[in-house]
């Protein structure tokens, strides 16, 4: 999968969530991930939540055209699950 970021949201990211969007790629590989749609008004976003190098993450991004060979997008944010979502996620029910 290709993601892009914004590298200064990524910066914005880093500083109020200490994940960067580079550690919160490697979320898609985890293949116990689960997404949901987020429920963002304006564009079509996800909720991905995984877990990297031992620490649930919770990340939302776009994706690109379904009519695109590649598949990745842009991702929006990244930080750490809260309780109820990783609860969720271990439960499989997120």
């Amino acid at each position: 999968m290709i993601w892009t970021w914004d590298p200064d949201k990524n910066f914005v990211n880093q500083d109020k969530h200490r994940v960067s969007f580079e550690t919160a790629q490697l979320v898609f590989d985890d293949p116990l991930a689960l997404m949901r749609p987020d429920p963002y008004p304006y564009e079509s976003r996800w909720q991905t939540v995984g877990t990297v190098n031992m620490v649930t993450l919770l990340v939302v991004d776009t994706r690109l055209d379904s009519d695109s060979d590649l598949q990745g997008g842009r991702i929006i944010s990244a930080r750490r699950a809260t309780r109820v979502e990783r609860r969720a996620y271990e439960e499989g029910d997120f």
